[in-house]
């Protein structure tokens, strides 16, 4: 990375460190104990848990009292954007980078795999620096074969880093939140599937979290396509995107806006969902909005055979203050009195010290022998039963989600949503669920109209080619043309461009155009049925 490309403002950086100020307490209590600083993604009830069992643990288990304290910049993409920019200036600077955190506690594995790889730069002078965000962490192999067994994967996914970056703390599975009140007011039927979300009555009814500040909601989109396919999986997430009143900013937002009833369903992590389930069914049962033989107002479920487990990890930062404290609480996470904290019952009968004192978090443990206690799970899902590869599997998909997602649904929602109603409103489209395409229908004119909607952009070569991006043959291609540099010397893009940027305004403009042509289409449609109404004179 050369310097004139960094100029990374101070500010950004300091968003980083600011929440520190916020946490739940001043970070010196006053009271001289040492002082555990994570990073994380986790909402209140994670880090309220795990802070009061690990500020207990340590004083039982070391004799000594300890305090956590929490930075909550955003979410994990966020997060890891902001940690690079802190690197990047520190390396910039020859300064040594990190050393205001110990730890980063949650989010997808591809997040922490990124943060395992080394940020570098080049100063004016030439020189060039590099250092990771994560710093590498030893652990007796014995000591990983009792957390997560001698297999080390879930469904051909690592639950570790090999190079002990990161270690797996819990297990994310990912699918729909709705609310069964606003569904029977449009008159869908509870979710089953994805595709469900493509309903045309769900139209302005589904929150969408943007894939470009959310790692988790990636996740599920990249699921959604390894799963069903390239083409298929982008059919549902273009037409859910349609439907979408909006794209939050975080993963969180997407339970509480449903919940709120401002959404009738959206794409969530699973935990999330189910909490934010029965909070309700508590909240509704409390006030008496509703008895107990009612369905839940909240609803959750994971698409059969649909989704991913997706490790949620944990990694001590690079100059951490406290290394050995640090240490102690990845141990105390993957520890059974950790692994408790996410299944077990508020008001567990067993009376072992383990698991949570006030929240119930709904999480899947990651520790193998936990599952032999299932029946005291809260969720009783045994996630190493039920997982299974994926049937498309392409380290590409990942990548083109922002890329792809961005110019078809970002940078114009309002244009998308005009094209979307003038397909479901035209008199030919069927009265029926499920995903329609040009091939289900015979009227010509919205033949072409499903068919601009669905069609895939292409862009140019180093020959003169032109790569189609509906064909998932081509990605890794691309990927390495057009997003890793490898054609940059082929004047595909102006020299001063960020390639990343320049493709994304080009595939917009693509999408754009597909959908003032639909929306054209649907028009003149209209004014030929008006013209055939007209009477004809002698």
């Amino acid at each position: 990375m050369k310097i004139e490309r960094v100029a990374v403002p101070a500010v950004i950086v300091a968003l980083v460190l600011l929440p520190l100020l916020f946490s739940r307490e001043p970070l010196k209590d006053g009271q001289g104990l040492r002082q555990l600083v994570i990073i994380s993604p986790h909402n209140e009830q994670i880090r309220t848990e795990f802070a009061r069992a690990f500020e207990r643990w340590h004083a039982g288990t070391h004799g000594e009292g300890v305090y956590v304290a929490w930075s909550t910049p955003g979410g994990t993409s966020e997060i890891r954007r902001m940690l690079r920019s802190q690197w990047e200036a520190a390396l910039l600077e020859d300064v040594p980078v990190g050393g205001d955190a110990d730890l980063m506690f949650g989010g997808g594995s591809y997040e922490f795999t990124q943060l395992s790889k080394p940020v570098t730069v080049t100063d004016a002078s030439g020189a060039e620096r590099s250092a990771t965000i994560l710093e590498p962490l030893a652990f007796p192999p014995a000591f990983l074969d009792s957390i997560y067994g001698t297999t080390h994967t879930i469904a051909d996914v690592p639950l570790y880093s090999p190079d002990g970056y990161w270690f797996g703390a819990a297990l994310s599975g990912f699918g729909i939140v709705f609310n069964r009140d606003l569904l029977a007011r449009l008159e869908v039927p509870d979710p089953e599937v994805w595709a469900d979300l493509a309903d045309p009555r769900l139209v302005g009814e589904v929150s969408l979290v943007n894939p470009l500040q959310s790692g988790s909601v990636t996740t599920a989109f990249e699921a959604i396509l390894a799963r069903l396919g390239w083409q298929e999986g982008w059919r549902i997430l273009h037409r859910t995107a349609a439907n979408a009143r909006s794209f939050a900013p975080s993963a969180p937002v997407t339970p509480l806006m449903v919940s709120a009833g401002q959404a009738a369903a959206g794409i969530c992590i699973d935990f999330y969902g189910r909490y934010q389930a029965q909070a309700m069914k508590t909240s509704d049962l409390r006030h008496g909005t509703r008895t107990p033989d009612q369905p839940d107002r909240i609803g959750y479920i994971d698409p059969p055979r649909q989704t991913v487990i997706d490790p949620d990890p944990i990694g001590v930062l690079r100059n951490a203050p406290d290394p050995e404290l640090a240490r102690r609480f990845i141990e105390f996470v993957l520890s059974p009195e950790g692994q408790s904290l996410w299944q077990f019952k508020v008001d567990d009968p067993v009376d072992d010290g383990l698991g949570p004192t006030e929240f119930e978090l709904r999480r899947m443990p990651i520790r193998k022998s936990m599952y032999s206690m299932i029946e005291r799970f809260t969720d009783q899902v045994d996630p190493y039963r039920i997982a299974e590869p994926v049937k498309y599997p392409n380290s590409a998909f990942r990548t083109f989600i922002p890329i792809l997602f961005d110019s078809m649904a970002m940078r114009d929602s309002a244009l998308l949503t005009r094209a979307w109603r003038a397909i479901i409103e035209h008199p030919g489209y069927p009265d029926r669920p499920g995903i329609v395409t040009e091939a289900d229908v015979e009227d010509p004119v919205l033949r072409e109209m499903l068919r601009l909607f669905d069609a895939f952009p292409s862009v140019p070569g180093p020959e003169g080619e032109s790569l189609d991006l509906g064909d998932a043959g081509v990605l890794q291609t691309v990927k390495a043309g057009w997003l890793r540099g490898g054609w940059s010397d082929r004047g595909l893009w102006p020299r001063v461009a960020d390639p990343s940027q320049f493709l994304r305004v080009r595939l917009g403009a693509f999408y754009a155009d597909n959908y003032r042509r639909i929306i054209d289409l649907a028009g003149s449609g209209r004014r030929s049925a008006d013209a055939d109404q007209l009477p004809r004179g002698g």
